[in-house]
């Protein structure tokens, strides 16, 4: 198990910071998370990372040793894409064995480390199939067990379940998480999906325009965000305003909605949305016509579009913000 260290990483393209001056650490074993919009810098730095590119000012330290300049094979880095990047004429075997190959290691021991990693992936069996056999969710299976297999000191995975379906990439996420710890190994994903980066993730670190928003636990980033742009970016923010002139925001899953008869803030149905568990209303302010949007359990009779209700919350669950 190795960690990770960036200190005061740029990477600027002419004028364009792609990443401006970023620290970040990542302790041993630890499954961080890269989260934020197209264009925040998530890849540049996992291709700072990796060694695929390198910085333009800055330290890359990895398990304490100086890798600035190194090469990828120098750093001993297993990278998982999402699109698989596997090779379609070679067998799963063999796909799983080219990082050991590389490395000269005995036939035995090739075998040895293929079956073991395919058995981890739930692939045993499957060695002798190619790629284009196999489904999406096995190509990624695949992808991962070679990714792993020479015992990389860190894993990066660059969005590994994008291309996957909703209900699969769900799936995954749990393997892949179950997968992390079993192997204790150092791990650095980047993704855009906030629900997978939020229940993978140990920790968040959340980017915008190269720079580090927020770096915290999923539950910390989520309830209290450093700013506007966390609290926006990460789900669903209603934004409030705060005595002296701040502005406080409140999840939409912190709002109780109840008959107007009971007090609190009158709002109108604007629209309500089924996903299954809950509904989600779109509602305005009767006075001012202020937006929200609030989640309530699917239980009992549901609101009517344009019905008035009543918006109900604590005032713990209000988290200001700049």
């Amino acid at each position: 198990m190795t960690d990770i260290r960036l200190e005061g990483i740029s990477k600027h393209y002419g004028a364009f910071k792609a990443a401006d001056n970023v620290d970040l650490s990542v302790a041993q074993g630890e499954f961080v998370t890269i989260l934020g919009p197209s264009g925040s810098g998530k890849t540049t730095l996992l291709s700072l990372i990796a060694g695929l590119n390198q910085p333009t000012l800055g330290r890359i330290l990895i398990g304490g040793r100086d890798v600035t300049g190194s090469t990828p094979q120098q750093r001993n880095v297993g990278l998982v894409f999402q699109s698989y990047a596997l090779f379609p004429h070679m067998s799963v075997f063999d796909n799983v064995a080219f990082p050991l190959r590389v490395r000269n290691m005995s036939a035995a021991d090739i075998r040895a480390k293929v079956m073991a990693a395919l058995e981890l992936v739930q692939l045993g069996g499957f060695e002798r199939r190619r790629p284009s056999q196999l489904s999406g969710g096995q190509q990624q299976r695949v992808a991962l067990a070679r990714a792993f297999v020479f015992e990389p000191d860190i894993l990066l995975l660059d969005e590994p379940l994008g291309a996957l379906d909703r209900k699969l990439r769900e799936e995954l996420q749990v393997e892949l998480k179950q997968l992390q710890r079993r192997l204790g190994v150092t791990s650095i994903l980047v993704t855009h999906d906030q629900e997978e980066a939020l229940s993978l993730s140990d920790r968040v670190v959340v980017l915008d325009r190269g720079q580090v928003q927020q770096n915290a636990a999923p539950q910390e980033a989520y309830l209290r965000p450093a700013n506007r742009f966390v609290a926006d970016f990460l789900g669903i923010a209603n934004f409030i305003d705060l005595p002296g002139g701040r502005t406080g925001v409140i999840r939409p899953e912190r709002i109780r909605l109840t008959d107007a008869a009971a007090g609190g803030r009158q709002a109108r149905v604007a629209e309500a949305v089924y996903l299954g568990q809950t509904i989600r209303y779109h509602l305005s302010t009767v006075e001012g016509g202020q937006a929200f949007v609030a989640g309530a359990p699917f239980v009992g009779r549901p609101f009517a579009v344009g019905e008035t209700v009543s918006l109900v919350w604590d005032d713990e669950d209000v988290w200001p913000v700049a």
